[in-house]
């Protein structure tokens, strides 16, 4: 699909330190509407810190973020939310005691932006919860706790509550995490219905098939530090790549 000329996000010699740790060093890019950015690097290169900064999450150290050309330095997770950027985590996260509709309600109601929303649980939102959650799959389970579901439904659910506001930019950190190949396909063909409804994704993983497979454009950090943006399929191809993950990534070498 074609992208936007003027950037939907944008880093500026974005910084991140910890003490004398650099955990995010200096990344600068842009991302466009439209556009779907696959993360990879290996186990502390400072790639969650680096969605963290972005959300609101995490203070930079220095440095600016722009989104929607405007900075968002500074301005906390929930209010870049109502401006339409959303987050997942690592962690599937969920309120395990109530059911996925009830967690979708909590999504719609909660989301919404109102300074009240209050406690009515109007035929208006139960609606729009259950619109949400057939078109992910997941109405079948709608009565069903979330603690009874399996990982797949509850990464599904994950994502079904956060994009339900319709957000511009939606982060996912390691979505495909500890799901076995036949699920990862399934998710693979969620990540494509986001895209064709216009979402802009940017997403952490390991799994380099995922990542080659949905990615418009990868970004390889390594040490806080951004060492490739390009074409998925050169990932395999370029040289600092190859050192930096030669001898504990050999499943990056394959993907081509």
């Amino acid at each position: 699909m074609p992208f936007d000329v003027e950037p939907l996000l944008e880093c500026r010699d974005v910084k991140k330190h910890y003490g004398a740790l650099a955990a995010v060093d200096g990344i600068s890019l842009s991302i466009r509407s439209g556009e779907t950015i696959g993360i990879g690097g290996p186990n502390g290169a400072g790639k969650t810190t680096f969605l963290d900064v972005i959300s609101g999450l995490t203070a930079v150290t220095s440095g600016q973020v722009t989104f929607q050309g405007k900075a968002i330095t500074g301005i906390r997770a929930h209010k870049l939310f109502h401006m339409g950027m959303a987050r997942t985590f690592q962690v599937t996260s969920g309120f395990a005691s109530l059911t996925v509709l009830q967690n979708m309600l909590a999504a719609v109601v909660y989301g919404s932006g109102r300074e009240r929303p209050g406690l009515l649980l109007t035929k208006a939102f139960r609606e729009r919860s259950m619109a949400c959650l057939q078109e992910y799959g997941l109405a079948d389970i709608a009565n069903s706790l979330v603690s009874d579901i399996p990982a797949l439904a509850r990464k599904k659910l994950m994502v079904a509550s956060a994009v339900v506001h319709k957000p511009k930019l939606l982060l996912l950190d390691e979505p495909v995490g500890g799901l076995n190949p036949a699920e990862i396909d399934e998710f693979i063909d969620l990540i494509f219905h986001l895209r064709g409804r216009g979402t802009c994704i940017v997403f952490i993983e390991h799994v380099m098939r995922f990542l080659t497979t949905v990615s418009d454009r990868a970004l390889i950090i390594h040490q806080g530090r951004l060492i490739y943006d390009g074409d998925p399929r050169g990932i395999a191809k370029d040289p600092t790549v190859k050192a930096v993950y030669l001898g504990s990534q050999a499943e990056i070498l394959g993907a081509a």
